[in-house]
């Protein structure tokens, strides 16, 4: 069984094929702008040296964000497009608060688990969950000051992109275990994927928008 999955909600074009369980090829790029434009080509060029096409394809899944707004659209709008194009393949999309939280070790796992990523803003993008890996609260954009209250007084872990700028502050917190993960992990998207797959809960992509666009005006 071949699965596809990629992303650009952050600052890079990020692609991955699998192969049953094991990854096959990976390909990631820091880029500010432009992953929609490299996406498709890496894609191609991915299946092509693994003498494959579009159609052996049989699991598509797809970053659908937090991130920034043109990123989350991309990623979607290509997956969806591409399921148009082969109906017969199994589309899901994975949040990055999903992958994030996969890539936590079983031993690293604490009484409560903080999934923490960067907004480039004063905020961040929070979700917290349980040692059973089940969600304590739905995803937000939260300020540092109430996370920091919900954690304050528990042995917690914290993994994502915004935690290397979460504890740039002294934050008097019980840390079990730490990882700042710079971008959302390939391998473990794969795996929410083929997870949502073998159990048949298949979410359709949909962006996961916790809060609205910035816009400027230009004078």
């Amino acid at each position: 069984m071949w699965t596809l999955v990629f992303d650009t909600t952050a600052n890079d074009c990020a692609v991955a094929l699998m192969c049953d369980t094991e990854i096959k090829t990976k390909y990631r790029q820091e880029m500010e702008f432009g992953q929609a434009e490299a996406l498709l080509p890496q894609i191609q060029k991915m299946l092509s040296e693994q003498k494959l096409d579009f159609a052996n394809i049989d699991l598509l899944g797809v970053c659908v964000g937090p991130g920034s707004f043109t990123g989350v659209r991309s990623s979607v709008a290509a997956a969806r497009a591409m399921s148009l194009a082969r109906p017969q393949m199994a589309v899901t999309g994975v949040n990055a608060f999903e992958a994030y939280l996969q890539a936590i070790d079983d031993f690293d796992l604490a009484a409560l688990n903080a999934v923490i990523i960067e907004t480039k803003r004063e905020d961040f993008y929070f979700q917290l969950f349980n040692g059973r890996r089940e969600k304590l609260c739905e995803p937000a954009a939260v300020p540092y000051e109430q996370i920091i209250d919900q954690l304050k007084g528990k042995t917690v872990s914290l993994i994502g992109n915004g935690v290397e700028r979460f504890l740039d502050k002294p934050s008097g917190l019980v840390l079990h275990s730490v990882n700042m993960e710079k971008s959302v992990p390939l391998a473990q998207l794969a795996a929410c994927a083929l997870q949502k797959y073998r159990q048949k809960k298949l979410n359709f992509p949909k962006p996961l928008y916790l809060r609205a666009p910035d816009v400027c005006v230009k004078s």
